[in-house]
């Protein structure tokens, strides 16, 4: 049997249900706002340019003070290919490179925010367009436009959390915000490639172009004009500054930090009443194992092991070294006043007086990563790189690694290990 005609207050409900062309985002007339335009975007693009290439430098550079062509420890991302190209040992020198550096790239990603949000919203109706590609030069524009807003969504998202400490990620921060991040610049490239000359040529136009496919043919009314909208995305991006940058440093100004974990007011007093990022409690640290007769340091090297109380590395000869705390989250601290045995002391107890070599450290440390780590020749040789027992004139707490912890001028905060157990100088 045959099908009839639907009774007719169905067929009406159908067509009622049918979305006019006119009303699709892929309509020219969708997008109303009167603020979107090829400069208001072009201004916007530059700003970008910039500040992204900082960000992406910055953070190539936090990337190679991990030191992950070293050991397996350091390294979260084994299969990064020739991404890891540009490699080197990182330097000691100055002493606050890693704070300088990873501040910046923290600070200037957060300060980003609201232009890249605005940036994106500027062209959200190009998502649209149809038909897809009207050339190849069309398509390759598209694609580097998704990757590009993927890419940026995902790597700042995650750069993010991981600022706030939700680890909220299905793998590693690491890894992901690698890749990630790679993905993202390799498509902002290809796009900086391809839109610049038009960015250049838009900003210098004493008028904009009407028929630009970001220009709705029939705008709305505008409620404020597009350099205001500029103020308002400019005033953002110095309030993301203003409450986030004195995670870099002490007193005051780390109380406006607002919006930082490690902002706000120091969590002691006193000598040792500075930012920490694992508690004792937090990583698994039993009281009894750090006493004075249970804890025993031990040294692995050339000629064997040797096994070091507290009482004996205090009676070595003692240095002392003026150098911050630097973590990957972007906060640090001011210059605290380490004193302990040099790391190269401890290399010559097992056999290295002349050459240091690399040295694996291991920690009492059961939960949370980098439980251990690696260091180079060149942060063992360091005078300043110590095996630090006291910091600002009283012994470690618990908090800051109680019995003795490691201290390295510019070293990433997580290979400052904690709590430490066990030193390997040398081929493991």
């Amino acid at each position: 049997m045959g099908r009839g005609p639907l009774p007719g207050p169905v067929a009406a409900y159908r067509r009622d249900m049918r979305v006019p062309a006119s009303r699709l985002p892929s309509a020219p007339g969708f997008w109303r706002s009167p603020l979107r335009g090829p400069r208001f975007t072009s201004l916007l693009g530059l700003v970008l340019l910039v500040g992204l290439t900082v960000l992406f430098a910055t953070g190539l550079l936090s990337y190679a003070a991990y030191n992950p062509g070293l050991d397996p420890v350091n390294d979260k991302t084994p299969d990064r290919g020739i991404l890891g190209c540009y490699l080197f040992a990182w330097p000691t020198d100055p002493h606050w490179l890693y704070r300088l550096t990873q501040g910046v790239h923290v600070t200037l990603g957060l300060t980003l925010v609201p232009v890249l949000l605005a940036k994106l919203w500027s062209v959200v109706p190009r998502l649209f367009t149809l038909p897809p590609a009207r050339s190849l030069a069309h398509a390759l524009e598209r694609v580097s436009l998704l990757l590009l807003v993927g890419g940026a969504l995902f790597t700042f998202g995650t750069g993010v959390l991981n600022i706030q400490l939700d680890y909220v990620f299905p793998g590693s921060f690491y890894p992901l915000h690698f890749y990630g991040a790679w993905v993202f610049f390799a498509a902002f490239v290809a796009h900086a490639v391809l839109k610049v000359p038009v960015a250049l040529r838009n900003l210098r136009a004493l008028r904009e172009e009407r028929d630009d496919d970001l220009i709705s043919p029939r705008p709305d009314p505008p409620t404020v004009s597009r350099r205001g909208a500029l103020w308002v995305v400019g005033g953002g991006s110095l309030l993301m500054f203003a409450t986030n940058a004195g995670r870099s440093f002490d007193g005051p100004l780390r109380e406006t930090a607002v919006l930082s974990p490690h902002g706000g007011p120091e969590p002691g007093h006193g000598p040792g009443g500075f930012q920490i990022n694992k508690t004792a409690r937090y990583a698994g640290i039993d009281p009894a194992e750090t006493s004075e007769d249970a804890w025993r340091l031990v040294l692995t090297g050339r000629t064997g092991t040797v096994r070091l109380g507290r009482g004996r590395l205090l009676g070595m000869e003692q240095h002392s070294a003026a150098l911050p705390i630097a973590c990957v989250e972007g906060w640090s601290t001011s210059d605290q006043w380490w004193r302990g045995v040099r790391l190269r002391d401890l290399a010559a107890l097992v056999g290295f007086e002349d050459d240091p070599p690399d040295v694996f450290v291991e920690s009492l440390q059961r939960r949370g990563a980098f439980r251990s780590g690696a260091l180079r020749a060149n942060q063992v040789a360091d005078p300043r790189s110590l095996l630090a027992l006291s910091v600002n004139g009283e012994a470690l707490s618990a908090d800051h690694g109680h019995p003795a912890r490691i201290i390295v001028p510019a070293a990433p905060g997580v290979l400052n290990t904690k709590w430490v157990a066990r030193m390997t100088f040398g081929d493991r």
